[in-house]
């Protein structure tokens, strides 16, 4: 277990309670520093100051990887260059499993670009945040990731998580204009502008209301285990109507990660 060198005590003599976190991105600040954002489960988002985390002999190095779980202590806050910032005053592991790799990681970089441009900075998500760590784990287990449904289902529930949480996702039960409940056997589309409606022709991509019944119940118990297994029963045609809910909540047209694997798809068939 590594942790970083503490810089003191904080106001009054007593040290805090280490917050549960994960790194979400990090830039260089100075030759020898970084600037991470962190996510909390105690804060939400901070942005911090890891002083001296790019030098050689730093025990930061080996503890601040993203999809690592941490425990991290920070210190108070600051300016540097016009931007408000907490030090870093200790991290150290607190479990998690392999580094991700492959599709995978495209995965898990995924949902960090979700909670980068969705979530506002020191705006606390606890029930996201253990949705997010439920997640990685499934990301991680390499039976799950074999299993292209299972993957795209675990991405499915995480994405609905934050929707729900944002408080952007309509009650999936009931149809959204005239409050009527849906329909188990019936097709509907979930859109943007319009929420839970009937499909309005047979070449509609629509989800069954089976489907959408089982993730309103997994979502209200808050079961991620059961939001995937219901995300499972329609995993592309949650996948398309969801991007549209996502991009229209974000402001944006294409996601960084989206556009990722569009271009190495574009290369893996270059190369057949």
């Amino acid at each position: 277990m590594a942790t970083s060198r503490r810089s003191g005590g904080t106001a009054g003599g007593s040290a805090a309670k280490p917050l549960s976190g994960y790194v979400l991105h990090t830039h260089d600040w100075s030759e020898s520093s970084l600037i991470l954002e962190v996510w909390t489960r105690e804060l939400g988002r901070v942005v911090a100051l890891a002083k001296g985390a790019k030098r050689p002999y730093s025990q930061l190095r080996s503890v601040l990887l993203p999809f690592q779980r941490l425990h991290v202590q920070l210190g108070s806050k600051r300016l540097e260059g016009g931007a408000e910032v907490q030090l870093l005053r200790s991290a150290e592991w607190a479990g998690g499993g392999p580094m991700l790799s492959g599709a995978a990681l495209l995965s898990g970089l995924h949902l960090n670009e979700l909670l980068l441009r969705g979530l506002a900075r020191h705006d606390p998500h606890p029930h996201l945040f253990d949705t997010y760590a439920g997640t990685l784990a499934r990301l991680v287990d390499t039976r799950a990731m074999a299993d292209e449904h299972g993957a795209a289902a675990a991405l499915r529930a995480f994405e609905l998580a934050f929707l729900a949480d944002s408080g952007v996702l309509p009650d999936l039960s009931c149809l959204t204009a005239t409050q009527q409940p849906v329909q188990p056997a019936a097709r509907h589309l979930l859109l943007a502008d319009a929420g839970v409606c009937t499909t309005r022709s047979a070449n509609d991509p629509g989800i069954s209301g089976a489907v959408l019944l089982a993730i309103q119940t997994a979502l209200q118990a808050d079961d991620l285990g059961s939001l995937q297994q219901a995300c499972a029963g329609a995993p592309q045609e949650l996948k398309s109507q969801l991007r549209a809910l996502l991009h229209e909540h974000l402001g944006t047209s294409m996601l960084r990660t989206r556009a990722l694997m569009v271009e190495l798809q574009q290369l893996l068939d270059r190369d057949r």
